[in-house]
């Protein structure tokens, strides 16, 4: 089972469909509608961060989502919001963009590693964001695994862990490959021991 944790975002129903479509069982809960412990007690074999209108820091339990699961090594795909709580919660900085941007369609060039794996170099990606991760702030642990024309961060992986962010919108229909960085997240996500 995937969890999504929708962040107050309409992209949300469109990240379910899409994991649906590639056979994955998703239960989605709102970011405040359930605790961490609640939401590691549903044992979810890999957990989705959606797209959404605030910052990371107002984003319910995602920050704390993000490290419980890092502690537990359970996969985490982070969608724009998702992807920037990612580097706020290893400790980098989300700043304002240089320009805002909805419904932009760009050029991300990446490393063909994680959702990129097999995805031709650049792709066209559609953004909707006036937040990004400031490439200064980067920790260590977080690799930059794509980028735009204009230098933004459009993709992070943790260096040791299966967790991993991407900051345009892989489900928008104007995104290509959306589909094929969804099934590649969900390939990571394999069914986990349940507790006893």
């Amino acid at each position: 089972m995937i969890l999504l944790i929708d962040n107050y975002d309409s992209f949300t129903w469109n990240l379910v469909h899409y994991m649906g479509e590639a056979g994955a069982d998703v239960t989605v809960r709102r970011n405040d509608a359930l605790t961490v412990e609640q939401a590691l007690a549903l044992e979810p074999d890999g957990i989705v961060i959606s797209p959404g209108p605030c910052d990371p820091a107002q984003a319910g339990i995602c920050l704390d989502l993000i490290r419980a699961a890092a502690d537990r090594n359970i996969p985490l795909f982070g969608v724009c919001l998702g992807h920037q709580a990612i580097g706020e919660a290893f400790g980098g900085k989300v700043v304002r963009a240089n320009r805002i941007l909805h419904g932009k369609v760009d050029a991300v060039t990446h490393d063909g590693t994680g959702v990129f794996t097999g995805l031709p170099s650049p792709l066209n990606a559609t953004r909707y964001h006036s937040l990004t991760v400031q490439p200064e702030s980067l920790p260590n642990c977080l690799r930059v695994t794509a980028h735009s024309d204009d230098g933004t961060i459009m993709g992070l992986i943790h260096e040791d862990l299966p967790i991993e962010g991407v900051q345009f919108h892989p489900e928008s229909i104007a995104s290509e490959h959306g589909h094929d960085m969804i099934r590649n997240f969900l390939a990571r996500c394999t069914p986990r021991e349940k507790a006893a």
